[in-house]
């Protein structure tokens, strides 16, 4: 028996979607209170949607509610759009929560009861350890904003089911915020070469953000491109304004110089594509191949822009070099010594870890810079201890243990490479790391199973 993937185009709006948003970005650049009007227009629109549904749509505005305001969470923080700065990760835990109020979660998903309960002893034991001048209700919340919504997105994906073509439109929701970031940052920084003087990540073309979270929410606009191109195009106009789209999401992303984003784009790209590659047919096959050469041609083309636009200091930062072209001794730039600092902690309290936020409070204490952590692997070992470890074997083992009785989704790997690949570079600042982790967990329905009849050649 073998799997054999449905893939058929299909016309969707994204086209007077994708005119809206390019306008809302100019909107938004413009008038940027105008910000705060859109989020609570898209709070409303998907909280009303939820609550008044059909029964059989409730799930699909869950997911798309979720995806849309993951994809514009960082945008939006750019922008000012929240009223306060963990709104993205409390509204897709709200939508989740909702979603599981009307739809119920699987029985089989009980690993993640047991994963949101192994993150209380830390709350515990921060509440005793954190130095009376922390906050401790913001510090706590601050790290454990993401792991809770990440649990709850969890309980309510997992073995949920959807077709190929609504998996699509999730990701269609997702780019869309993301387009209009793009369009943002374009007129907000319309000329690299002024702003260019280093080889360090670049808030001027981050739009005054953060580079790091910019990169981020950019290399899911690349990674959900790279789908359109190869299973949203059904006529060559759509495959070059895909391809158009992506190479300037593309752009974007590298002039950050921040390579996290970038780096998990890529591992995210090649993990979907090596499943569709291998569970299509010939024909389809010999159609891979003929877009990934047009592909690595638009990437190309985009890289030499941005050499040129950067005087060649792109080049130098992806070869971890300084402006003068001198090989920096930290590749992880800091983030190597962050890691390590954390695992301090686990080795000073093996059992209960030094507490949530811990980390950051005795970094504050000792050096004086206020440093989030960076690796969300490092912080579940040092901040919870053994109940890290079980929370990381839960958090990697299950989606794998699922994989393995429905290995029918070619998305699956892409979508959990990105939650592994972002802890790991960003922990969970954004609520996207917890969205992927949990699309990694849905059911697709749609793949049909073809059985093989082998005969014998006659002789």
């Amino acid at each position: 028996m073998r799997i054999a993937i449905n893939i058929k185009p299909y016309k969707d709006n994204f086209v007077p979607l994708l005119l809206g948003h390019i306008i809302l970005g100019i909107v938004i650049y413009l008038f940027e209170s105008f910000a705060r009007v859109y989020f609570v227009g898209v709070f409303l629109y998907f909280i009303w949607n939820i609550m008044n549904s059909p029964e059989r749509e409730k799930t699909m505005y869950v997911l798309l509610g979720c995806a849309y305001i993951t994809g514009g969470e960082v945008f939006l923080r750019m922008v000012k759009g929240y009223f306060f700065y963990e709104t993205g990760k409390y509204f897709v835990l709200f939508m989740m929560l909702m979603g599981i109020f009307y739809k119920g979660a699987s029985g089989k998903s009980y690993p993640y009861f047991i994963y949101l309960i192994l993150l209380v002893p830390a709350i515990i034991v921060a509440s005793i350890t954190l130095t009376y001048d922390a906050n401790f209700r913001t510090n706590v919340t601050f790290v454990l904003a993401g792991p809770v919504t990440l649990g709850i997105a969890a309980l309510f994906c997992y073995d949920r089911k959807v077709s190929q073509q609504q998996i699509l439109k999730i990701l269609q929701y997702l780019v869309l915020p993301i387009i209009s970031m793009t369009v943002y940052l374009f007129l907000y920084n319309p000329s690299i070469r002024e702003t260019i003087s280093n080889t360090a990540s670049n808030p001027a073309t981050s739009g005054g953000f953060g580079p790091n979270q910019v990169s981020t929410a950019l290399g899911m606009g690349m990674f959900v491109m790279v789908v359109r191109i190869y299973l949203q195009s059904p006529s060559l106009f759509m495959r070059i304004l895909n391809i158009l789209i992506f190479a300037a999401i593309t752009f974007r992303a590298i002039v950050t110089f921040s390579r996290g984003g970038v780096f998990a784009a890529i591992i995210v790209v090649l993990g979907f594509l090596g499943v569709l590659f291998i569970k299509s047919n010939y024909k389809m096959k010999n159609q891979i191949i003929g877009s990934t050469i047009v592909f690595l041609f638009a990437i190309s083309v985009t890289w030499l822009v941005g050499s040129s636009q950067t005087g060649g200091m792109l080049d130098k930062r992806y070869a971890n070099e300084d402006s003068l072209g001198r090989e920096k001794g930290d590749a992880t730039t800091g983030r190597g010594k962050l890691f390590m600092e954390e695992m301090d902690g686990f080795l000073q309290d093996p059992i209960f870890g030094i507490g949530a936020s811990r980390t950051k409070n005795i970094r504050v204490n000792t050096t004086g810079e206020q440093l989030p952590t960076h690796n969300e692997v490092g912080r579940l070992l040092g901040e919870h201890g053994m109940f890290g470890v079980i929370i990381l074997l839960i958090l990697v083992i299950k989606p794998l243990a699922y994989r393995s009785s429905n290995p029918r989704s070619y998305f699956f790997y892409a979508f959990y490479f990105f939650w592994f690949a972002t802890i790991n570079h960003s922990a969970m600042r954004i609520a996207a790391p917890s969205l992927f982790y949990a699309l990694a967990l849905l059911n697709i329905t749609d793949v049909k199973k073809k059985n093989i009849i082998r005969r014998k050649q006659l002789v």
